[in-house]
């Protein structure tokens, strides 16, 4: 299933986190598609209340996000599960296993989530580019840290982020799509110091 139309929809997710064997492992439920993550039902979630309720180690909300893929390939079954966490219908997407309880910023997390993250020829991406050339597409912008960033303000961020040793920002227009292939591996994803969220083009 293609799911198109993405780039600048918003979001919201929780994350129900448990302890695992090699750590810390959270299942991710998400709005989208079923929701825009409202803010007067978004801004009321109790991260505490939520774990406990589902008897999880620690609730995370990770939110308000927008996309900045274009479109996502993933087969989504005949049957979702679908929850409800204050009110906001949210699907389960995927698994994280988590560095920590608390990531730090470009520390990669291994997640499962089966997908195909398209971004189309003509438009512009912004990627990080580590000490080792790898390129980290960011493929979400997130108002937690600032709830005032915007899309506009993305091509600026080299001028605020803290980039470790060795690492850039970079904006670029694809000359051709750009299709992010996790549908038979795990995807590694990492955030910067704002919370946008970057996925690795390629090993």
């Amino acid at each position: 299933m293609k799911n198109t139309g993405l780039r600048g929809g918003r979001y919201g997710e929780v994350l129900l986190v448990s302890a695992g064997a090699d750590g810390p492992t959270a299942t991710v439920y998400n709005t989208y598609p079923l929701n825009d993550c409202p803010p007067e039902l978004w801004t009321r979630l109790d991260a505490q209340a939520l774990a406990t309720e589902h008897g999880a180690l620690a609730a995370l909300l990770n939110g308000p996000r927008y996309w900045l893929m274009d479109a996502i390939e993933k087969d989504m079954g005949t049957e979702r599960e679908i929850v409800t966490f204050g009110g906001l219908d949210m699907y389960r997407q995927a698994t994280v296993a988590l560095s920590s309880m608390n990531p730090a910023p470009y520390v990669p997390n291994t997640v499962a989530r089966n997908a195909v993250f398209v971004f189309d020829a003509g438009a512009p991406v912004f990627e990080l580019v580590d000490a080792d050339g790898r390129a980290w597409v960011m493929q979400t912008w997130s108002q937690i840290v600032d709830p005032a960033l915007s899309y506009d303000d993305l091509p600026g961020l080299a001028e605020r982020l803290t980039l470790p040793d060795g690492w850039s920002f970079r904006t670029r227009t694809l000359e051709t799509d750009l299709r992010v292939d996790t549908s038979s591996q795990a995807a590694q994803v990492l955030q910067d110091g704002l919370t946008n969220s970057y996925s690795l083009v390629s090993s």
